[in-house]
């Protein structure tokens, strides 16, 4: 893991998109360390707020296209969401709807919420507009922390 971060490192902005793709994805990667590492490396912050956030959510897309398939084992075989995992996710976005996906950052639930999300058919434009704010101010606050510490 320490390679490929080092690798999207030297790549700059687009690293930071790739990094956020994969993070955003149902694969286990954290973007965080590619933008700390960049902003210490003095790359623009507001930039790795721009490119992590399309692609994080990118991601997340990638995870409601994937839940849209609506085969619960599809999901479970490729995606690899347990049927628990699953109905997990579901009562989230029954109880908030497409706004569920303000949370699509926080780390495995995110995923959760993005793939049922498509499973459940949530309106694609409120979805796509609550993940893309939900994952920019994630990002937000990972420039303003490491700015700060």
């Amino acid at each position: 893991m320490d390679a490929l971060v080092d690798i999207l490192v030297t790549y700059g902005l687009p690293g930071m998109f790739v990094s956020a793709f994969l993070a955003g994805s149902i694969l286990p990667f954290s973007s965080e360390l590619v933008m700390a590492g960049l902003q210490l490396a003095g790359a623009d912050p507001w930039g790795l707020v721009v490119w992590g956030t399309l692609g994080n959510t990118l991601g997340g897309l990638l995870n409601y296209g994937i839940g849209r398939l609506g085969r619960e084992e599809w999901i479970t075989r490729y995606a690899k969401v347990s049927p628990e995992r699953l109905e997990r996710g579901r009562r989230w976005v029954h109880r908030y709807g497409a706004w569920a996906g303000l949370l699509s950052w926080l780390p495995v639930v995110g995923e959760l919420i993005t793939v049922a999300m498509g499973y459940l058919r949530v309106n694609w434009a409120t979805s796509l507009l609550a993940i893309l704010v939900g994952k920019g101010l994630r990002y937000y606050v990972v420039v303003f922390l490491v700015s700060y510490y």
